[in-house]
C-alpha cells in the first residue's frame, strides 16, 4: 500500500447521466518537424515537468451501478496502479467515467487546467474526498466510525466508496456503490466534503523555455518542487559546446532546491542554436494533481504516492542577431484550445505560421496565441525559426467528461458497458472499469474522425513586453 494520511466527509446531486460523445479530427500546422538537431527534442506533448507514469490496471475495486437513461450499468469502481517512468509508484481515480481505460496507456502530471477539473467547479471537493479517505485514510475502522458505517469496511468498500463519490463531482453522476458500507461511505464524502485549492505540481521549471544572447546568461529558470532537492542535468553536448548551467553570480550549478534560481551560459562565439536543460528529483507526488494521457485514456486524479522520479525541461534558444525565439505550449481548457507562448529576446520581429495565420512577435514581447480546438481533436503543430529551431508540439484536447457534452455537437457511442466484477485486478477488463466498451474506437479511430467546426479564429493575449526581462 502506498502513502496515507488522514480523514474524511462530502455531499450528493443525483444528474442524469448524458449520452457518451467524441468529437474529433486532426489539425495540422507547418511541415513536420525533421531529423534537425533543434527539432523539438521529442516534445510532442505539452508536459509542464512532474511525473510521467503509465497505467497497470485496477487493483483495488468494488462495484458500483450507474443509473441511467437506457437503464442500469453496472461497473467496478476503485483504485487504479501506475508504474513511474524511472521509478516509483502512484494510485489514482478516474474523473472521467464514461471514458474508457487502455492497457498501458501512458501518462503525465498535469495542471487541473488541461484537463476536465480546469473547468469543474467542484474540483476542489474531490480533492478534499482524496484527503479525507482511503488510502490516505488507511485506518479502516477509523473511517467507518467517522462515516457511520454499519459493519466492517474492507479495502475494496473504501476504494469503491471513495471512486463513487468522485464521479458523483467529476462526471455530475447518479451513481451508487453496490455494497452498503461502500455506498454509506460514498455519501458521507459527498454531504461533507469541502473546496480545497489545486496542488502545485511536484516539478517544474518557470518559464519553459528562454532565449538571449551569446555571452550572456540566459534566464533565470526558476525551480518549483515539493523536493528537498533537485539534480541539474547540462544539455547532452555541453563538453563540446561549452555551455554551462550556472547561478547568478556564474557559479557552476548541479543541484538546487525550490525557488532556486538557474540560468545558462552559451560561450560569445558561439552560432545560433538551442538546447535543453532538465531538472529532475524523487519526491511523492501531491494529492489530487491531474495524469492525462497521451492518447485519450480516461483521466485520472492521484490518490497515493510512493518515493517517485520526477523532471521537468525547459528549452533554451540563443542567437548573435536577429530574432531570438522562446516557444512554449500548454492546454488550456478554459478557453478550449492550445495556448502557445512566444517570447522574442532579439532585435528583430520574429515572424511565424500558426493554423494558416501569420503572426509576430516584436523585440522584448511575449504573447500568447490561443489555437481554438473542438473537444477529443488531434493538433499537430510545428514552428520553425532561426538558427533551426523546430518546435512542434502535438496532443489531443481532452477537456470535457464524456457525460457533459456542454458546447459540442454530440454523437451517440452508447452507454458503458457491465464490467467483470471478479475481485482480482487480473480479470478486471480496463476497457470496461469506470468507462465504456470504446476502447476500439480510442486510439486509432480518433485522428481519423471528421473535424466538427474547424479553426477559424484565433485568441491573441498580450503579457509582459518588456525588453529587459
Amino acid at each position: 500500500m502506498l502513502a496515507s494520511f488522514s480523514e474524511l466527509f462530502a455531499r450528493r446531486r443525483g444528474t442524469r447521466l448524458v449520452a457518451a460523445t467524441l468529437v474529433s479530427g486532426m489539425v495540422t500546422a507547418g511541415g513536420l518537424a525533421g531529423a534537425g538537431r533543434a527539432a523539438a527534442d521529442d516534445e510532442t506533448t505539452q508536459r509542464q515537468g512532474g511525473a510521467a507514469a503509465t497505467i497497470g490496471g485496477l487493483k483495488t475495486f468494488g462495484a458500483a451501478v450507474i443509473h441511467g437513461g437506457t437503464g442500469d450499468q453496472e461497473i467496478s469502481a476503485g483504485l487504479f496502479e501506475m508504474s513511474v517512468d524511472g521509478g516509483g509508484m502512484l494510485q489514482t481515480y478516474c474523473v472521467d467515467l464514461h471514458n474508457p481505460t487502455q492497457r498501458d496507456a501512458k501518462y503525465h502530471e498535469t495542471p487541473w487546467g488541461g484537463t476536465s477539473l480546469g473547468v469543474n467547479r467542484d474540483a476542489g471537493k474531490i480533492r478534499w474526498i482524496l484527503h479525507h479517505s482511503y488510502p490516505q485514510v488507511n485506518d479502516l475502522a477509523a473511517l467507518a466510525r467517522k462515516a457511520g458505517v454499519r459493519g466492517p469496511l474492507t479495502e475494496q468498500d473504501a476504494a469503491a466508496g471513495t471512486q463513487v463519490a468522485i464521479w458523483r463531482y467529476s462526471d455530475d453522476a447518479e451513481v451508487d456503490a453496490v455494497d452498503p458500507q461502500a455506498e454509506q461511505l460514498a455519501d458521507y464524502l459527498e454531504k461533507n466534503a469541502r473546496a480545497m485549492p489545486e496542488p502545485k505540481a511536484s516539478l517544474t521549471l518557470d518559464p519553459p523555455a528562454v532565449s538571449g544572447r551569446p555571452g550572456e546568461r540566459i534566464g533565470p529558470l526558476t525551480v518549483r518542487t515539493n523536493a528537498g532537492s533537485a539534480t541539474v542535468t547540462p544539455p547532452a553536448d555541453a563538453a563540446t559546446s561549452g555551455v554551462r548551467i550556472v547561478d547568478r553570480q556564474g557559479e557552476p550549478v548541479t543541484a538546487t532546491t525550490d525557488g532556486g534560481q538557474v540560468y545558462v551560459e552559451v560561450p560569445e562565439e558561439a552560432d545560433a542554436g538551442t538546447a535543453d536543460l532538465t531538472v529532475q528529483a524523487s519526491t511523492t507526488v501531491p494529492v489530487g494533481r491531474a495524469f492525462a494521457s497521451e492518447s485519450r485514456s480516461q483521466t485520472q486524479i492521484l490518490a497515493g504516492s510512493s518515493e517517485s522520479t520526477v523532471s521537468a525541461t525547459a528549452g533554451v534558444t540563443w542567437a548573435k542577431q536577429g530574432p531570438v525565439p522562446a516557444l512554449s505550449a500548454a492546454e488550456n481548457c478554459a478557453e478550449g484550445g492550445l495556448d502557445v507562448i512566444a517570447s522574442n529576446k532579439g532585435d528583430e520581429p520574429f515572424t511565424f505560421d500558426l493554423a494558416g495565420l501569420e503572426h509576430t512577435i516584436a523585440p522584448g514581447e511575449t504573447r500568447t496565441v490561443t489555437v481554438p480546438l473542438q473537444e477529443d481533436q488531434s493538433y499537430d503543430f510545428t514552428i520553425h525559426g532561426p538558427g533551426g529551431l523546430e518546435k512542434r508540439f502535438t496532443g489531443v484536447l481532452d477537456c470535457l467528461t464524456r457525460g457533459s457534452a456542454a458546447g459540442t455537437t454530440t454523437q451517440t457511442l452508447g452507454e458503458p458497458s457491465p464490467a467483470t466484477l471478479s475481485g482480482t485486478a487480473a480479470d478486471t477488463n480496463l476497457a470496461e472499469t469506470g468507462g465504456s466498451a470504446l476502447t476500439p474506437l480510442i486510439a486509432g479511430t480518433a485522428i481519423g474522425l471528421v473535424v466538427i467546426g474547424g479553426v477559424t479564429l484565433i485568441v491573441l493575449r498580450r503579457r509582459e513586453t518588456t525588453a529587459g526581462e
